[in-house]
């Protein structure tokens, strides 16, 4: 095993799990980051880079594994939780049906740093607008969103189809503009990265299954780790942070970090391959 490429693999595990849930764009970071360090070959890294979000996906899901196991139990006649998974698979469903119609375009097209660049600048502005208008909040908890505030959640989700844009950012503040606490948007969006992320990580998985070699299962593996690891501490972080301050900062963070890549990229300073 080459061990370049073994901590590279690390590398990205640990950009994965810090940004996934942060309002920021993890596949943006990984795109920018695997182009930077050189990881892989492409289409074998963007398939790295979906495979390594189960590790963040198992974290959320051992943070709140005793709600999600309340949920399992309740399911056949607690209405609280039949109310909670048929929200959860309303949301899901729009950018299921919508990554689908348009894999090939997404991977084809916008996996690259330059459109990464303009969608966390994007992003960065609306969030800025979103902070700047006034919330008013209907939905203090999860348990008390209606299936009209999952589909819109759901909708927002959407635009997270193009890399840069930051599923967890589209979802949260989808939710502040629902009428969701922070609270709340935040927590569901945690609960709705489990089937979005756990599906997209599969189909992508099966997809390009004839890539993979017994290789490149350690790498697999160390990405599986690191991101876990990071995730876990990042969720628990984020939780008690939104509960005392606006987004404010990570949208500030967006706008700076897209600029300097398209800066790198007119500049040249930085041979962005996958741009070309």
């Amino acid at each position: 095993m080459d061990v370049l490429l073994f901590l590279k693999a690390v590398v990205l595990g640990v950009v994965e799990g810090l940004t996934e849930f942060l309002p920021v764009s993890s596949t943006g970071h990984l795109i920018v980051v695997g182009d930077l360090i050189d990881f892989l070959g492409q289409p074998l890294r963007s398939v790295f880079q979906v495979a390594i979000q189960l590790g963040a996906i198992l974290a959320v899901c051992w943070l709140y594994r005793v709600r999600l196991w309340r949920v399992a139990v309740g399911l056949p006649h607690d209405p609280v939780a039949q109310r909670f998974t048929f929200n959860l698979l309303i949301a899901f469903l729009p950018a299921m049906v919508l990554g689908l119609l348009f894999y090939k375009l997404i991977k084809g097209v916008l996996f690259a740093p330059v459109p990464v660049a303009i969608a966390l600048v994007a992003g960065g502005l609306v969030i800025l607008w979103a902070e700047k208008r006034r919330h008013t909040v209907r939905v203090q908890e999860v348990d008390q969103m209606t299936a009209r505030d999952a589909l819109l959640v759901g909708l927002c989700q959407c635009f997270a189809l193009v890399p840069g844009t930051s599923r967890s950012g589209a979802t949260i503040i989808g939710g502040l503009f629902v009428g969701l606490s922070r609270k709340a948007a935040t927590e569901f969006s945690f609960f709705l990265a489990i089937p979005t992320m756990l599906a997209a990580t599969v189909y992508d998985v099966y997809k390009n299954r004839a890539l993979f070699e017994f290789e490149y299962f350690a790498l697999l593996a160390a990405g599986f780790v690191a991101a876990f690891i990071a995730a876990f501490f990042t969720v628990r972080a984020l939780v008690a942070f939104v509960s005392r301050h606006s987004f404010t900062p990570f949208a500030w963070y967006r706008i700076a970090f897209g600029l300097l890549v398209l800066w790198t990229a007119y500049t040249g300073w930085v041979d962005w391959s996958a741009a070309l």
